[in-house]
């Protein structure tokens, strides 16, 4: 067969979406050397020039352009199916003949206020059709699929839960292994570390609050926020100044790879306290790394962390608060997250999620 996949989200700087759609596509053509893949993407990505049954595609265009010059693509490579891990645009400029599978991160646009306008627009107007056309439906969790169901009419049987995971790259690291890292960054020695978006789902507005209460009883302890700034992000940087935090919450920007991952296994613990998750990548990546994690008890994050993270309510900063200091307090407490977060974290991989898709390739034939 001919598949396609889109990988416009891969490109650059990736966040939730474009890690899965790299991952899944990756681990398709490890797993899978029988059928063709076309790769769509407005730049070359570097991880799949060594596969012999993939062919890349360099869509020079942008916007609705993007998207049309796609589709055309797609036509003329024949392509039979063609999987969108991250658009709900492109699905409808594809030809009727494709079979089309569409994944669904999350609702947040239609579940909340707060998200980008551009974004809740094209969701809005976009979505509904898409999942008409779509012959299957990929949820990344049991929590999306039922948003889904509670909010479109969509046959359930039509609706498949294929789980994000983390890179095999977040794991524990000796304290050898970090030596080098520690002297180039100079990082203080006691910190949590926050990794997401700056924007206003991911309520670090709230973390920041709760993360003063911390720093009047534990002057020795910081915040490191890890993410690039996204819309609404002002907010963030005037709570630090009306908190007087300068000195002790520090940006680090997007980091990824290796500085992520001893960022992970350095910090006291991971600290998540979104306001709504599709699935919630971050969380994941820090218990592979042994890092204890505090997430919200919203949406997919129980999903995902089960018993080895502490839950906390987003809306209340002292419930935040109380969870961090519960992890300076109690060592051992911390000791038995690290342990019940690697077991966790194992219930996840790119490869078994990219096997379920494997499958319903061939369902679709």
């Amino acid at each position: 067969m001919n598949i396609g996949i889109d990988l416009k989200s891969a490109v650059g700087e990736k966040t939730g979406k474009g890690f899965y759609a790299f991952n899944i596509a990756q681990n398709l053509l490890k797993i899978d050397s029988k059928n063709n893949y076309f790769i769509y993407a407005p730049n070359k990505i570097a991880g799949f020039e060594h596969f012999k049954n993939c062919t890349f595609r360099e869509i020079k265009s942008s916007g609705i352009f993007y998207h049309l010059k796609t589709a055309m693509t797609a036509k003329r490579d024949r392509v039979e199916i063609f999987l969108s891990p991250s658009s709900y645009i492109l699905p409808l400029f594809l030809s009727k003949k494709t079979r089309i599978i569409t994944t669904v991160h999350d609702l947040v646009a239609f579940l909340f206020k707060f998200h980008n306008k551009k974004a809740k627009i094209i969701e809005k107007i976009c979505l509904k059709w898409t999942l008409k056309k779509s012959d299957t439906i990929l949820a990344v969790s049991s929590s999306t699929k039922k948003d889904l169901l509670d909010h479109f009419k969509v046959e359930p049987k039509k609706i498949k839960v294929v789980y994000c995971s983390a890179s095999e790259e977040f794991k524990p690291v000796n304290k050898e292994g970090l030596k080098d890292f520690i002297k180039k960054t100079n990082l203080p020695e006691k910190f949590f570390l926050s990794v997401g978006t700056l924007e206003p789902r991911k309520n670090h507005v709230n973390l920041i609050k709760a993360f003063a209460h911390i720093s009047k009883k534990y002057s020795d302890q910081h915040l490191i926020i890890v993410g690039k700034e996204g819309w609404g992000f002002e907010e963030i940087y005037k709570e630090v100044e009306r908190n007087n935090l300068k000195n002790s919450v520090h940006f680090l920007g997007y980091l990824s790879g290796k500085s992520l991952v001893s960022l992970y296994n350095l910090a006291e613990a991971f600290v998540f306290p979104s306001i709504y998750e599709g699935f919630g990548i971050p969380p994941l990546e820090a218990m592979k790394c042994g890092c204890p994690v505090i997430v919200s008890n919203n949406s997919s994050l129980p999903e995902v962390v089960a018993d080895a993270g502490i839950l906390v309510k987003p809306e209340d900063v002292n419930s935040i608060a109380l969870a961090m200091e519960k992890i300076i307090r109690t060592p051992e407490l911390r000791e038995e997250m690290i342990k019940k977060g690697l077991s966790q974290s194992k219930k996840f991989s790119w490869e078994k999620s990219s096997r379920v898709v494997l499958n319903l390739f061939q369902d679709l034939r």
